[in-house]
């Protein structure tokens, strides 16, 4: 029958399959491929199959997938990919475990390694704050103003880096340091001791009167200092007393170092001692406001006292480790001569304000003092730095070394008195011509009314002469008895002195400043054994 005139539409063609590139089939083809179908017996069917029906016809699949709806078949479709996705995506959760724990490790790392720089760099930090004090060039004319601890009134202006050295304790020739006066025995620190004080202070010249003034003195001291340890010039900031205050109020540890010195004079030291408190609490305050740096030396210069602090406060460190052996104390100290070798003038070999600036003869005197009270301590004093300090003597003195002037050759009585006693512990002996020359002039002189800082250096060159000698006899019994006299003995100021007049220095220090420099010259007797003695070495630097 024809079919022509039918209106039904043609059958729809059935998609090619993948990888087939063939028009789609005919009728009569389509019949002839089904045929072909039921025929097959199902070889190409697994042979194991379980369920003993049989290999399903070809037939039946196609007539399968016609059946089922075409929005399940896309369902399904579907399911499948976003399963395979799934899987392709999510990772073992073993994997993602060490992932997030070597991101951690890393951030630990990055961390340490920032703090141990942190910690590296702290002493360049330090060193950067020594460099910013000690800079010579900003403030040399203000620091002249300001910080000039020396009040002689009669200071006339004028016109290597070196290697540094370890400390220790033991290094010190035993004959070099070590002294006899008769049947005593000991360092030159050693006079301060109670079982040696006694008999040093009625050989000397001292009386009962003379040592009641230092009691009252160190009694005066200790009301006046601060809750932190420290002194200030202007002692109204830690006792009763208002009178008198000093104006520097920019140099507490200068103040600290001056004051420390007359308690370790009369032997008061931070593990005995009335006073044991009061030094413990002003050595703790210099140690901690020390400042260090990597290349093992430690400042107390700071903006009033600069050089001047350092000297002082150096002087007080090392006889502090010197008469108690005290090893918290042997690394300050020691640290302390080696910025004091650090910050010679190369050229002059002298000391001022500022680290290497040309010297003069004020500053010069507290830093060889130190240098001394180190070496009479066992600590190691650099030769080179002391052989420089000689050398700016050679360039201030006049007279053939009995006079001294300030940064020149001059003659100033207070110059005068602190190049004499440098030369005396450089190693000049008692006959020498110049020294006795510079001593008669001192007497000539005689101890001043107001000027502490000369009669503080005077009386010391006096005293080395011996307990015989005639002029240290004169000298004496005047400034002894001055001092006794002039001290204060009525309310809050009790036991200390002022001096007025126009020295220079005296309106700066204060009281403090006169009852600490006034209660050493009392303590003359012991503070220092005599340098020149029967039966001696003498405590000469070596060279």
């Amino acid at each position: 029958m024809s079919t022509s005139g039918q209106s039904n539409p043609p059958s729809k063609p059935a998609p090619a399959r993948p990888g087939v590139n063939r028009p789609p089939a005919t009728p009569a083809e389509a019949g002839q491929a089904g045929m072909a179908s039921s025929q097959n017996t199902g070889d190409e069917y697994d042979e194991d199959d379980e369920d003993g029906e049989g290999p399903m016809p070809a037939g039946n699949t196609f007539l399968m997938f016609n059946a089922v709806p075409s929005w399940l078949t896309s369902m399904l479709v579907h399911i499948v990919a976003l399963l395979v996705a799934a899987w392709l995506t999510i990772e073992p959760p073993d994997r993602s475990e060490e992932r997030v724990i070597t991101v951690k490790k890393d951030v630990e790392v990055e961390e340490i390694e920032e703090w141990e720089e942190q910690e590296f760099e702290t002493p360049d930090v330090e060193t950067d704050v020594i460099a910013e004090v000690v800079d010579p060039q900003p403030e040399v004319e203000t620091i002249a103003e300001e910080t000039d601890f020396s009040p002689a009134e009669d200071l006339d202006e004028a016109a290597i880096k070196v290697d540094l050295v370890d400390y220790g304790d033991t290094t010190a020739p035993r004959n070099d340091l070590m002294t006899e006066i008769g049947s005593y025995m000991g360092t030159g620190l050693s006079g301060r001791g109670s079982g040696a004080r006694s008999g040093l202070v009625a050989r000397g010249g001292g009386n009962a009167a003379s040592e009641a003034a230092v009691a009252a003195a160190l009694k005066w001291l200790a009301a006046h200092q601060c809750n932190d340890g420290s002194w200030n010039f202007d002692h109204r900031r830690g006792g009763p007393s208002q009178a008198n205050p000093g104006k520097l109020t920019s140099a507490p540890r200068g103040a600290t170092g001056v004051a420390l010195l007359p308690f370790l004079g009369a032997g008061q030291t931070h593990q005995e001692g009335k006073y044991m408190k009061t030094v413990r609490g002003g050595l703790i305050y210099l140690v901690r406001n020390m400042k260090m740096s990597k290349g093992g030396t430690g400042t107390f210069e700071e903006p009033g006292g600069r050089m001047y602090s350092h000297g002082i406060c150096s002087i007080a460190m090392c006889e502090a480790y010197g008469m108690t052996k005290d090893r918290d104390l042997l690394q300050p100290a020691q640290a302390a001569l080696n910025h004091i070798s650090y910050s010679q003038d190369p050229v002059g070999g002298g000391w001022r304000y500022t680290v290497k600036q040309p010297g003069d003869t004020s500053v010069v005197g507290w830093m060889l003092m130190s240098l001394k009270s180190g070496h009479m301590s066992y600590l190691d004093v650099n030769k080179n730095t002391v052989q420089g300090a000689m050398r700016f003597l050679d360039a201030v003195q006049s007279d053939s070394g009995a006079k001294y002037g300030y940064t020149g050759p001059g003659g100033g009585h207070a110059t005068t008195a602190i190049g004499l006693l440098c030369r005396m512990y450089l190693g000049w002996k008692k006959d020498h011509a110049a020294l006795q020359r510079g001593v008669d002039g001192l007497l000539a002189k005689g101890p001043s009314k107001h000027d502490v800082y000369y009669n503080y250096y005077a009386t010391q060159v006096m005293r080395h002469q011996g307990d015989d000698d005639p002029r240290w006899k004169k000298w004496n019994v005047q400034m002894r008895d001055y001092l006794i006299n002039t001290q204060s003995k009525a309310g809050a100021e009790t036991g200390s002195w002022f001096f007025g007049g126009g020295a220079h220095g005296n309106d700066k220090g204060g009281r403090l400043y006169h009852t600490a420099m006034s209660t050493m010259v009392l303590e003359v007797y012991y503070r220092h054994l005599p340098i020149y003695r029967q039966q001696a070495a003498t405590d000469e630097f070596e060279l």
